[in-house]
């Protein structure tokens, strides 16, 4: 782009909100666990000895580690010998080591969590359901018994009584690359929810499940509830966890918008990058469809270390830096993409060398508009959404139904001599 068209980029004037959400407080983890533990241990009846084998994923859930290793000590002390093992589809690049790996960023090791962690890609076949192949973790299968833990929250390819928690967990997560892969070719042809609700409520009855942790976040990120399920009950908690967390989600504060500016993407933010129950969009081919927000560009410009360099989703944005492209590892990334049966998720949007470039362009494309009614939102990413910059034209369009407060100075959208925003947003209060 010619130094002429930078030098004459006009941009609106810009404004810090907060949005204030009604945030349920933290609760005390261990305090939780021990309470839920008390209801539900005596409808454990494995002898003394018993192999245990503890399913965790790949997401960055808050006190993760702590939850684990404090349901370690609580197995442990009903004479049970329990071990992790990688709940994660095809992540971690689809290898034992890869998914090990990916538990010791999250902070599962055996040392931090007093329990070996143990894994394998090999399946065990069982049976079908609704004419859906039933896959499981050879590990898990083994044991004499499994216990899940996940956050419940919002899916972002499908809707329905559950969604993201333990009983996807059960049919994706402990079904390795194979099932993920079956159950997301499958996708293409039947609905998803009835897929992974199907599979994962057979596999609940077919497996040697005691119990399943689950994990609500507040808009803080904050471990707000924890309800422990035995595999009977797990459907009808998960259901009504799910309701709660529909009803926490994070969203913007506009229903259209021009150009949303996302600083980072990364599957320890969202499963697809940039999670679609946020900017409304889903490139995937058998998405959900979501009829709101509008947004009419997307431009994404890191992505964050947590990622492991997987950039499944990036096809969502419109424009994207070069910067981020030389981070992905497109080997974890094709894997991702192939195993989810998505391959246009993966596509690489227009990059360019510098943010400035990039907003340049994004106003190219947009409909005719002056500076007083353009609408531009400034992100961190789609899980941080209580501190945004919206530009001049979005302060009379903000829905009313969360309180905001708006700075009353106006900013602007400020670029370094390399030509790239200068963020605020990391810097949230």
């Amino acid at each position: 782009m010619s130094s002429d068209t930078l030098t004459a980029l006009q941009l609106p004037k810009m404004r810090m909100i907060r949005q204030q959400f009604e945030i349920s407080p933290a609760v005390n983890v261990s305090g939780e666990l021990d309470r839920e533990w008390s209801r539900i241990k005596k409808g454990l009846d494995l002898p003394s000895g018993s192999k245990i084998a503890i399913g965790v994923g790949s997401r960055g859930i808050s006190n993760l580690s702590v939850v684990v290793r404090d349901v370690v000590v609580r197995l442990k002390e009903v004479g049970y010998n329990p071990f992790v093992t990688p709940a994660m589809g095809s992540h971690g690049g689809a290898t034992a080591e890869g998914q090990t790996d990916v538990l010791r960023h999250r902070g599962i090791t055996e040392e931090r969590v007093g329990a070996p962690v143990k894994a394998t890609m090999e399946v065990q076949p069982m049976g079908e359901a609704n004419g859906i192949p039933l896959f499981l973790d050879r590990l898990a299968f083994e044991a004499d018994g499994i216990v899940l833990i996940n956050r419940v929250k919002p899916h972002t390819n499908f809707i329905g009584p559950t969604e993201s928690g333990v009983i996807k967990m059960m049919a994706i997560g402990l079904g390795n690359q194979k099932g993920a892969e079956h159950y997301h070719r499958l996708s293409v042809v039947r609905s998803q929810y009835e897929i992974i609700s199907s599979a994962g409520k057979a596999l609940l009855e077919k497996s040697p499940v005691l119990f399943g942790v689950c994990l609500l976040e507040n808009q803080a990120h904050e471990t707000a509830r924890i309800k422990m399920a035995l595999a009977h009950e797990l459907e009808a908690v998960e259901s009504k966890l799910l309701e709660t967390a529909r009803a926490w989600l994070p969203t913007l504060p506009l229903s259209e918008m021009d150009l949303l500016i996302i600083d980072e993407m990364g599957k320890d933010i969202s499963g697809e990058g940039i999670d679609p129950c946020v900017v409304g969009r889903d490139v995937c081919a058998y998405g959900a469809k979501r009829p709101w927000p509008k947004i009419t560009r997307i431009f994404v410009r890191d992505l964050t270390e947590g990622s492991e360099g997987s950039a499944i989703g990036i096809a969502q944005a419109d424009f994207t830096t070069q910067r981020l492209v030389d981070k992905i590892d497109f080997d974890a990334t094709l894997v991702n993409a192939i195993t989810a049966c998505t391959p246009e998720a993966a596509k690489i949007p227009l990059a360019f060398k510098t943010d400035r470039e990039i907003v340049a362009t994004a106003l190219k494309t947009l409909r005719p508009y002056d500076l007083t009614d353009l609408r531009i939102v400034h992100i961190k990413n789609t899980l941080e959404l209580t501190k945004l910059m919206v530009s001049a034209g979005c302060l009379d369009a903000l829905k009313k139904n969360i309180p905001l407060i708006i700075d009353v100075e106006d900013t602007e959208l400020a670029f370094d001599d390399s030509g790239n925003l200068i963020s605020d947003l990391y810097h949230q209060k």
